[in-house]
């Protein structure tokens, strides 16, 4: 344990080598000025793309958020005994699925306000469109997570007259949570990357302003090398937090 939490460290410490050797090490056409904190300009670009760090954590968290609830509502008539309901489940998992992401969010924006005849804003179409593409694959790690419960678990539930909403509430899926934890946690990942794709629909999250610098500024290797560091010091963060989640639980186990 003590090897791990003291290599992270060392983690952090040879990517800001690498850092400074490939910035050290630049041509002298690479305009690194556009996003130095040793000018007033860069400063304020610096400051540009940081900003869009709260759109992209505040869509993604509650876009996550609804998918898992979704996942997990999907998730339940797959359990079922009933033919109708298993092929609910699987006609769902399939059809999200099988739509581009991007292509969702382009339909969601565009299609659903003519659909239903409503206004939606930016950032509740890419909510609404990261959370339902997510929901297919958390339906399938719910289902998974909950198959892999022993039967015997069910089995005394019932001996103690418990519901099959109190089963699952406090038997079933406390134990199926704790072992789908890391595939939750990897799809936390997979919706803070995912959730660029909605700077095409004009949210302005990190994708979105490094994009509109590159406009002003006409240095796109640097601003989204800059942007690149940005998504990689936020999904570090995320994976060590899920890590020490995990190990928290483990040794609550104890």
């Amino acid at each position: 344990m003590h090897s791990r939490i003291s290599a992270q460290p060392m983690a952090w410490r040879l990517l800001g080598l690498g850092l400074l050797l490939l910035l050290g090490g630049c041509s002298a056409n690479w305009g690194w000025y556009v996003v130095s904190p040793a000018t007033e300009s860069g400063r304020t670009n610096l400051r540009f793309l940081v900003d869009g760090l709260q759109w992209t954590v505040l869509l993604s968290l509650t876009a996550i958020s609804v998918s898992i609830v979704i996942g997990l509502l999907i998730a339940l008539p797959g359990l079922s005994r009933k033919r109708s309901l298993v092929w609910t489940n699987r006609l769902y998992v399939e059809l999200v699925r099988a739509v581009p992401i991007l292509v969702l969010i382009l339909w969601v924006y565009y299609g659903l306000p003519q659909v239903a005849e409503l206004s939606i804003s930016v950032f509740w179409a890419g909510v609404i469109a990261l959370a339902v593409s997510d929901s297919a694959f958390q339906a399938e790690i719910f289902r998974a997570g909950i198959q892999s419960i022993n039967r015997g678990q069910y089995e005394a539930a019932q001996s103690i007259s418990l519901s099959y909403t109190d089963t699952m509430r406090f038997v079933i899926l406390p134990q199926a949570i704790k072992r789908i934890l890391p595939a939750l946690g990897n799809q936390l990942v997979y919706m803070l990357k995912m959730s660029s794709l909605v700077s095409v629909i004009g949210m302005q999250e990190l994708t979105r302003r490094a994009n509109e610098l590159v406009v002003n500024e006409y240095r796109p290797l640097e601003i989204y090398t800059v942007l690149i560091l940005e998504y990689l010091a936020l999904i570090l963060i995320v994976s060590a937090g899920v890590r020490w989640l995990e190990h928290k639980m483990r040794a609550d186990e104890r």
